[in-house]
């Protein structure tokens, strides 16, 4: 008995040597200066370091300094009018991070290892300069609503100089139309020379593009602008957190409904990218048409040097590189928006890792429109339109459908008259002479509706001006065009 006695003994003071010496080491551990990720506790292995390049997000997400402070300022309000975190902590954590933003704004803020994101390092910044209560900064917040709520402040912004590019680019456009509203040019349908229309038309061919672009942008902003912050990681907040004044305090117009779809949703990437997609779109259609117009073939514009390149063996080369590139990023464009449906389409209800990759989209999408209606807007302002080469591309040919219609003033059925002006194009190309050249007896057997008159078809100005109804290429139509864009953005 007294054997079974000690040999117990021994085996509870070996195991309560092996507890102090775990209880050591943890403590040894929390002091040392190993970085402590935010998730840490459940692991007990450290991670391959490839893996930590492989998941971090510092290196792109930084770009977001300024609204993750800005909206932990927001959460510490929030946690202290629930009770959560009294007032003295509620300062110190505000004036914590009012010092960590001022480290970035100066460049001053120093990543160390273990930062993994922007909200990593940040808290581990705050922690370093006002101790334990930082701790209680990230109470009923998981880094899925945070990172939600960044990104979301983020592209609002973002957006909102965005439009200002693209409303000063519409802007350029109106200007130009209206200085130049007295010049004509060919219009082609395949690429093929058709009707009169005016220089201007062409411009607000375009600028009514752009206006769609600016009301999709304009509706777009609304869905970007809702809080998802206060769901947590997926199931809600259980502090009584107030989401709406919460909301306010960020500038969001509301909050997402659902905190599930909140931490999940990556609809405001897809659309943003969508919309950028179209309005790069347009963008190219516009800058194809450029790049035709100003080949020596056409000669109609010439682009400006600062929005030019030469060839590095042709001396006599002045490419409208601007242009191109123009219409090649709008390829890339179209692939960003490929990437993020083909991330987000697979990814289970709620939040999943694979939501990180398509960030880069959202800064490509951004960095890429924010340059390209810059570069637009620069190249329209600057570009110099010759519109005598304009003038010589017209052909009398084009006057085809407006010899059509004045039968049609004669009283003879359109249909009729269409196969008429065709019989009239093809007696002239027969005999190798300009439509304009056939005289009265030469049209007459064709139909004997044709009179003197017949002469006064043969005006190019005349036929811009006969397109006189709402969205057309007259005069006045163009200036009412021009007024109405005008009146958009003024009251938008």
């Amino acid at each position: 008995a007294n054997a079974n006695a000690n040999a117990n003994a021994n085996a509870r003071r070996k195991s309560d040597a092996r507890g102090r010496g775990r209880r050591r080491d943890v403590a040894r551990g929390a002091a040392s200066d190993e970085p402590k990720k935010l998730w840490g506790g459940r692991f007990s292995e450290a991670q391959d370091p490839l893996m930590e390049k492989f998941n971090e997000s510092l290196s792109f997400d930084r770009r977001m300094w300024r609204e993750d402070v800005e909206g932990s300022v927001g959460y510490a309000r929030a946690l202290a009018r629930a009770r959560v975190i009294t007032n003295d902590e509620r300062d110190a954590l505000i004036d914590g991070l009012g010092e960590v933003g001022k480290e970035w704004e100066r460049g001053a803020f120093a990543a160390k290892a273990g930062d993994e994101d922007i909200h990593t390092a940040n808290e581990r910044r705050l922690t370093e300069l006002i101790g334990d209560v930082a701790g209680k900064l990230h109470t009923g917040r998981s880094r899925n609503d945070q990172v939600a709520t960044d990104t979301r402040m983020w592209l609002r912004g973002e957006l909102l100089r965005i439009r200002a590019h693209l409303r000063t680019l519409i802007e350029i456009a109106v200007d130009r139309a209206e200085r130049e509203v007295d010049v004509v040019m060919p219009g082609f349908t395949h690429l093929q020379s058709a009707q009169t229309v005016r220089w201007s038309h062409w411009l607000l061919s375009h600028a009514a593009a752009w206006q769609r672009d600016d009301q999709r942008l304009g509706d777009m902003i609304k869905r970007v602008n809702v809080m998802p912050l206060g769901s947590g990681a997926l199931a809600g907040n259980p502090f009584g957190i107030d989401r709406q004044l919460l909301a306010k305090d960020l500038g969001f117009d509301g909050v997402c409904p659902n905190s599930m779809d909140a931490v999940s949703d990556r609809d405001y990437i897809a659309e943003a990218s969508f919309w950028a997609s179209m309005t790069a779109t347009h963008l190219s259609r516009w800058s194809e048409d450029l790049i035709v117009y100003c080949s020596q073939q056409f000669g109609m514009v010439k682009c400006s040097d600062a929005y030019s390149t030469g060839s590095s063996l042709m001396p006599q080369k002045k490419n409208p590189d601007a242009l191109e590139l123009l219409r090649g990023k709008s390829g890339t464009q179209i692939g960003s928006l490929m990437a993020v449906l083909a991330t987000i389409k697979g990814t289970p209800t709620t939040y999943n890792k694979d939501l990180q990759e398509v960030w880069h989209a959202m800064y490509y999408t951004v960095d890429n429109m924010s340059d390209s209606l810059q570069i637009a807007a620069g190249c329209l302002a600057t570009l110099k339109i010759y519109p005598d080469a304009m003038e010589r591309g017209l052909c009398a040919e084009m006057l085809a459908t407006d010899l059509a219609e004045y039968l049609v003033r004669k009283g003879v059925p359109f249909r009729e008259t269409h196969h008429i002006s065709g019989a009239a194009v093809k007696l002239s190309e027969d005999r190798g002479v300009p439509l304009s050249s056939l005289t009265v007896d030469d049209l007459k057997p064709l139909c004997a509706a044709f009179d003197a008159d017949v002469a006064e078809v043969w005006s190019y100005e005349k036929s811009a001006e006969s397109r006189d109804t709402e969205g057309g290429t007259s005069r006045r139509s163009v200036l009412e065009q021009c007024a109405k864009l005008r009146a958009y953005l003024a009251a938008n």
